[in-house]
């Protein structure tokens, strides 16, 4: 862990490169001590339907989800969360210059006994990263 999930409204696609959000998100997450490099998820999820607001569709969001095992002090875990959720508002920027967008982002602990896990990620890591 942890694993981030964006959700997107799809009217986004021509104004935020997803492919290079995510990777922005996962090259910050791989400088923060307490995330180890080989549980690192980073996936984008477009949202074909919604509505916002007033209901106009000019209206965007990106909704940043970061689920993680528990056990990292309260402190640790706020810095964690306003670190990633600069990155991911400097990224953005451009677009909401130009476009009206809702930014949120929420960090949740998982209960490790009631998620397995396995995997061998560990085994294929490039010794540079």
């Amino acid at each position: 862990m942890p694993h981030f999930q964006i959700d997107y409204s799809a009217n986004l696609e021509e104004v935020v490169d997803m492919a290079a959000l995510c990777e922005v998100i996962r090259a910050t997450a791989a400088q923060i001590e307490t995330f180890p490099l080989a549980g690192i998820r980073v996936r984008a999820t477009r949202v074909d339907y919604c509505a916002m607001a007033d209901g106009s569709p000019k209206h965007g969001f990106l909704d940043l989800s970061i689920r993680l095992r528990a056990g990292r002090p309260e402190d640790v875990k706020k810095a964690a969360v306003e670190r990633i959720f600069a990155a991911l508002k400097e990224f953005v920027a451009p677009a909401m210059a130009t476009q009206s967008i809702a930014l949120s982002a929420e960090m949740r602990d998982i209960d490790a006994d009631l998620s397995p896990k396995f995997g061998n990620v560990r085994d294929h890591l490039e010794t540079s990263a």
